[in-house]
């Protein structure tokens, strides 16, 4: 299994009247956790879309736990649970400075051709640096 951690800081826009995350702000984020995750792989999203693949996303499940409130630094912790092939599930938590997890999440993604629009394996390059995760 892959295993990513990075943080984000609340920000005020994000919030409601009562200085709680708003509910739609989480995917952006999962986001930065996928991202940063990808990136700390060797594979930030621009490399994955020059080489041709784009990676949308297909489903997104979210169980909120406790609020993320303003100003709360936020880890994100992002795992890859399988190897990748036509799709890449990504597991998140979201724990606050407290080490209190806040919020689980899923998102599956679908590696597709950009010339064809039409669903392709994982870029080989990506499985093989994923590889050394799941050999441990």
């Amino acid at each position: 299994m892959f295993v990513h951690e990075t943080t984000v800081r609340v920000r005020y826009g994000e919030t409601d009247r009562m200085g709680y995350a708003y509910y739609g702000d989480y995917a952006e984020f999962f986001e930065v956790g996928r991202v940063e995750a990808l990136r700390s792989l060797g594979f930030p999203y621009k490399r994955i879309e020059d080489e041709g693949v784009m990676l949308p996303v297909h489903e997104l499940t979210v169980r909120y736990h406790q609020p993320a409130l303003y100003d709360d630094l936020l880890t994100i912790r992002t795992r890859i649970i399988a190897m990748p092939t036509v799709r890449i599930v990504f597991a998140y938590e979201l724990l606050n400075e407290a080490g209190v997890l806040l919020t689980e999440a899923s998102t599956t993604l679908v590696f597709v051709d950009r010339a064809t629009m039409r669903p392709c394996r994982a870029p080989a390059a990506l499985v093989e640096a994923l590889r050394r995760s799941f050999a441990r």
